[in-house]
């Protein structure tokens, strides 16, 4: 087995709360427990949401929990040519097809069908674009309409057949590539989107771990998909339980009293803030 490399990826759109802090000591434990690197990047590539105070915010509460990290953070928003070399790669093998379709008119179209086709996260995209001609992609692109580029779900099963992955919680799990259906790979305002630049990205990091919240399980049939069709290294799961809150919802940003940054000014020490975080993931 080799070194594990790990890494945490918060996105800087909100102050870390104790499901992040949790996801942060899962990966940092399970490097260092094998004498292996804990990295961090930040995943803030959506530049609407993004916001610079939180890059520092979540470095100080990281810290200040002492789940200190190997080396210098990345950022995503610094790596845009590696995303836009990956996509187009898939262009070249024809795996990836632009989408002009507005989220109305996809909307429309799933609401006009007898039986569209569901996910794990809802309904699937219907494919409008799928099927549209070269001809037609061309002329709208060289007429300054920018698209979205969606993965050919059907396609990349055909030039990588079979695929599984290993999750330290689940075993061997065979993938589905048409799991989340055509998903966006590139995005129309930034040029690439979660799924590829995580996969690129943690390739570039030479993650051999990848650890997030169980959420994500799903996501990892397109990873795997998207790394057999780059030529990337394969990484290990674990997918771990999520944090919730005394109802049982799982914790999002508008939790603020659960926020690294509330529980600091509140005047909790860090070691009481990380027993608590251990005795609700019992």
């Amino acid at each position: 087995m080799p070194i594990p490399v790990t890494r945490f990826a918060p996105s800087p759109t909100g102050y870390l709360h104790l499901g992040h802090a949790y996801a942060a000591m899962v990966a940092r434990d399970l490097a260092h427990t094998a004498g292996g690197h804990f990295l961090l990047r930040f995943e803030d590539i959506d530049h609407n949401r993004v916001r610079p105070e939180y890059h520092t915010a979540a470095e100080e509460d990281l810290r200040w929990l002492g789940l200190e990290w190997d080396g210098p953070a990345i950022r995503q928003s610094e790596r845009a040519a590696a995303y836009a070399a990956a996509l187009e790669h898939l262009r070249e093998e024809a795996v990836v097809y632009p989408c002009f379709c507005t989220r109305r008119e996809i909307e429309e179209e799933i609401t006009r069908m007898v039986s569209a086709p569901h996910g794990p996260e809802g309904a699937l995209y219907p494919g409008l674009c799928r099927e549209l001609p070269a001809g037609e992609a061309s002329r709208r692109m060289a007429a300054g309409d920018h698209p979205a580029w969606r993965l050919d779900a059907n396609r990349a099963l055909e030039l990588t057949g079979p695929l599984t992955f290993t999750d330290l919680r689940h075993g061997i799990l065979a993938v589905d590539p048409g799991l989340l259906g055509d998903v966006v790979l590139a995005r129309k305002d930034i040029g690439t989107s979660y799924h590829l630049a995580v996969v690129v990205d943690d390739a570039f990091q030479g993650v051999t771990h990848v650890t997030r919240g169980e959420d994500l399980l799903p996501s990892t049939h397109v990873h795997r998909v998207l790394q057999a069709l780059l030529g990337l290294a394969e990484p290990r799961y674990l997918h771990h339980r999520l944090v919730t809150d005394c109802q049982g919802v799982r914790l999002a940003k508008r939790h603020d009293a659960l926020s690294i940054r509330s529980l600091r000014e509140s005047g909790l020490p860090p070691a009481e803030v990380l027993a608590d975080l251990e005795a609700r993931m019992r």
